[in-house]
């Protein structure tokens, strides 16, 4: 394979998402739209990526920071496709021998059309080749016209095209191979004297054909892959799209599913072998899931990792956490970001943990909230327990050693120490250090006062 680089253009705004945040931003299955087209590029063998940046340029540069393989050109203005191409030409290697363009706005694109498709390109010995798609109703697309041996010619613009010309129904799909030496010299000839005064990448295909090289088209095998995404309707078939193929991916791996048409998976998850995931679950971001997990009804997993054989309860929300092998979480339990979890430990219904570390065997069956917490192993936390962590101004921490037991409608005020193998008598307000293989009560005495309530009636 010749070396490769590809060019992805994304500095257009994107009006027409209504929205403050630059189209190829916003997030599509997971991931920001643009970073769908960049990987499947990547995967198919191109070395560096340029993307044409513009509006929010900030934005997109922050996102890619620290990939040495992702550069970046400026298209200060707005000028079509041959101009941001320009644009991008100083920043390509000179060594490459072949230049993918691509669009940031197709997040459907796969790697293994690429990979076509640049195969064909290095394969026929063409100048450029077009990916096209063929519509029934092509309206608003550019229009491929071909000869007699069924070489590119030209590709005409919907609004530029003759009435001929719009009766082609083969249609350009914005993605080409071009050779890098003949695009570098193509680019910087271009005009704009079209309808829309603009500079068409599109008229380089003339420059190769007067220059008698070839121009071939590549139709792909799934018209949908060329769908570019201008609003918030199509950003959203575009997900959905993005996510059957990421739940048919996992259940061909191992992962069971009972209802894949709406379980809500980001790129980038991965999840273990024999685990099963319920109807309603969202799991975000980077998270991994190990073998043999049950995902409940309607649980929320965001950036977790979570090792083998948990159990994830319907309704329970994880951010941010650490959980370890045979845990068992929820229902409706909450791990806030920080939470780190041991093996075999469980957390209850209604649970809230934050910046929390259980030790192993240790136990908050229901109603309980521990935040900037140290627990040990084999600890139970009993019901309406309270780590009272905020004094208004800064954040302490409690600490909870090995084998305590703590009763119900307990509260820890921190910074507070309990030692081992302590037992917090339940009711108990916790105001200093309790020392190891101690009972720690703290109630006000109970007063009785006998016909009390015949005296009242």
């Amino acid at each position: 394979m010749k070396k490769i680089a590809a060019i992805v253009l994304a500095a257009g705004m994107g009006t027409r998402m209504k929205s403050d945040l630059v189209k190829v931003m916003h997030p599509v299955a997971g991931p920001p739209m643009i970073e769908w087209p960049v990987a499947a590029a990547f995967a198919a063998g191109v070395e560096r990526c340029v993307l044409v940046v513009g509006h929010q340029q900030e934005k997109v540069r922050d996102y890619f920071k620290g990939r040495a393989e992702v550069g970046f050109a400026l298209q200060a203005e707005q000028l079509g496709t041959g101009h941001a191409v320009r644009c991008a030409m100083p920043e390509i290697d000179a060594a490459a021998e072949t230049v993918l363009i691509l669009c940031g706005d197709t997040p459907l694109l796969t790697a293994d059309s690429l990979r076509g498709m640049l195969d064909a390109h290095q394969q026929s010995k063409a100048c450029v080749t077009v990916m096209t798609a063929t519509f029934d109703n092509p309206f608003g697309y550019g229009r491929i016209v071909k000869d007699a041996d069924g070489k590119v010619v030209a590709i005409t613009e919907q609004k530029d095209a003759t009435e001929a010309e719009r009766q082609i129904r083969e249609v350009n799909a914005g993605v080409y191979c071009v050779d890098r030496a003949f695009l570098a010299e193509a680019v910087q000839k271009l005009d704009n004297d079209n309808a829309q005064k603009e500079y068409y990448l599109t008229d380089v295909v003339r420059q190769a054909n007067a220059r008698g090289l070839a121009c071939r088209s590549y139709p792909v095998a799934d018209a949908q892959e060329i769908s570019g995404v201008n609003d918030r309707a199509q950003m959203a078939e575009a997900a959905a799209v993005l996510r059957r193929r990421i739940n048919r991916e996992l259940m061909l791996s191992g992962v069971t599913m009972i209802d894949p048409a709406v379980v809500y998976i980001d790129g980038g998850v991965k999840i273990g072998r024999d685990s099963v995931v319920y109807p309603g679950a969202v799991i975000k971001g980077n998270t991994v899931i190990g073998e043999r997990c049950t995902i409940g009804q309607n649980a929320l997993i965001e950036e977790c990792d979570i090792a083998d054989d948990v159990v994830v309860k319907a309704g329970s929300v994880l951010e941010d956490s650490k959980v370890g092998r045979e845990a068992a979480i929820g229902p409706m339990a909450h791990l806030r970001p920080g939470t780190v979890l041991s093996a075999q430990v469980k957390i209850g219904n209604f649970v809230e943990t934050k910046k929390a570390f259980m030790g192993e065997g240790s136990k908050a069956s229901h109603l309980t909230y521990l935040g900037d917490a140290t627990i040990g192993r084999d600890v139970n936390i009993g019901c309406g327990t309270i780590t009272c962590n905020y004094d208004g101004v800064r954040k302490h921490k409690t600490v909870i050693e090995d084998g305590v037991f703590v009763g119900s409608d307990v509260q820890l005020v921190a910074p507070v120490t309990v030692g081992k193998n302590s037992l917090i008598a339940a009711g108990t307000t916790v105001t200093k250090d309790v020392p190891a293989d101690s009972l720690a009560i703290a109630r006000s005495p109970q007063v009785n006062k006998e016909g009390w309530t015949l005296r009242k009636k």
